[in-house]
């Protein structure tokens, strides 16, 4: 039987608010990359925490459904563990760390390693929406220039980072077009997280709270980074460097301080930390 806090609706909003959320996102997977506006509710969490991306869960999530929450790979991390911790208290729905037992996945900043499957939905937190706020500021004016699909000034704004840079240096939201139509922001992904988005079996559900924006990609949708023919997309892959608890080379790794007798030392490790525990439990299993 759920534990459901008595205090609260059933995942939190009330009906006629998730009604209105789905309805904009019908209106998103209809159009893909498309900015869709919503009436972005008053969460208890600051906006600019993923209020957007929680706003998409609660409209979408039902009793029967397993929740996964991840920030930046890892399911303990503050923000994760705190917005499980509300989605839960009035759901009362069951939670996992498992990818491929989640029917839902909420994310900040990653998308797992685990392949996805078209039974399961990503939901992922946006802080801002639009990747033309990086060239045009104005709101009106950003938005005449995507239903005109006029995008010069953000192959401009490339153009400068290769002389600046001598790459295409973009760490995170690397801008996409989306069938070949609608410039979309990624989110602060790493660059190594956008080839998943292309022809994907799993729908992604974008929600930015504080800019009142959803929009989406559906399963098996062209969705491709902007690139030179002389300057080509690249991620952040390096030949030869492997976690150092699981082995993995063919993943999105990150490095923490270990201390040691010597001092300490700098080490690199899965980002997603359930997959990476995962697959040290094989390898002791094989063992």
């Amino acid at each position: 039987m759920m534990n459901i806090d008595p205090l609260y609706n059933f995942a939190l909003l009330d009906e006629d608010a998730k009604r209105a959320i789905r309805r904009s996102l019908l209106k998103a997977v209809a159009l893909p990359g498309h900015l869709v506006p919503f009436a972005s509710r008053d969460l208890p969490i600051a906006r600019g925490w993923g209020t957007g991306g929680l706003q998409i869960t609660l409209a979408l999530i039902t009793p029967n459904d397993t929740l996964k929450v991840i920030d930046q790979g890892d399911d303990e991390s503050v923000n994760a563990v705190n917005l499980r911790r509300l989605i839960t208290r009035t759901t009362g729905i069951a939670t996992t760390v498992d990818t491929a037992a989640a029917a839902v996945i909420q994310t900040r900043h990653r998308i797992p390693e685990e392949p996805l499957r078209d039974d399961q939905i990503l939901v992922l937190q946006v802080p801002m929406a639009d990747p033309l706020r990086w060239v045009e500021p104005n709101l009106e004016r950003a938005t005449v220039m995507h239903s005109e699909a006029d995008y010069g000034k953000m192959w401009v704004y490339l153009y400068e980072s290769v002389m600046r840079a001598g790459d295409l240096r973009i760490a995170s939201q690397y801008p996409v077009m989306v069938n070949r139509r609608y410039l979309m922001d990624t989110t602060p992904i790493p660059r190594w997280d956008v080839p998943k988005l292309h022809m994907a079996e799993t729908l992604y559900l974008f929600g930015a709270g504080r800019e009142k924006r959803i929009y989406a990609i559906p399963p098996y949708t062209l969705v491709e980074p902007l690139q030179f023919e002389d300057y080509p997309f690249r991620t952040e892959y390096r030949p030869g460097q492997r976690c150092a608890r699981c082995g993995a080379e063919n993943t999105f790794l990150t490095t923490h301080f270990v201390a040691d007798a010597h001092g300490g030392r700098w080490q690199a490790t899965c980002s997603d930390a359930s997959y990476c525990t995962r697959r040290r439990t094989q390898a002791e299993a094989a063992v």
